[in-house]
């Protein structure tokens, strides 16, 4: 059988517009004191529309509380997108805070703390180092006259 073939790049098109849209209807239609500053990295559908998982990421507030607050405010804000958007089918939201943020800057801590102990060990190394790199070269002057 024949597999079924949707436009391009459909399903991309419509993660950025759910992205968009959840955007600004989180800021203007979610009253929620617990969503403080909140940033919407992605969304990813289901091939099928079914569900979407919303990644978040805060500037203030507690993550867990916010994504709390959000998955309250899911329903609604999926009755809001539906008027939105010109799909049949609109995603169930499952909203999800994204750590890879915070992963990013710890693994980065991680390799300066890396490049700074290497260095350091270096410039001992270099340091210790000089007096028998001196006495090696005088060894090979020595071993070249004979």
């Amino acid at each position: 059988m024949a597999k079924k073939r949707g436009v391009p790049g459909r399903n991309l098109r419509i993660n950025d517009q759910i992205q968009r849209d959840l955007s600004e209807l989180i800021q203007r239609e979610v009253k929620d004191p617990r969503i403080g500053l909140v940033t919407l990295q992605s969304v990813e559908v289901t091939p099928d529309y079914a569900h979407a998982k919303v990644f978040f990421t805060t500037l203030t507030g507690d993550p867990a509380a916010t994504g709390e607050a959000l998955n309250q405010a899911a329903g609604h804000l999926r009755n809001l997108l539906f008027k939105r958007l010109h799909i049949h089918t609109v995603p169930t939201l499952h909203f999800h805070f994204d750590q890879s943020i915070e992963r990013a800057i710890e693994m980065s801590r991680l390799i300066d703390t890396a490049n700074a102990t290497r260095a350091q060990e270096e410039a001992q190394a270099g340091e210790g180092g000089e007096g028998g790199d001196a006495d090696e070269a005088s060894g090979n002057k020595e071993d070249d006259g004979k």
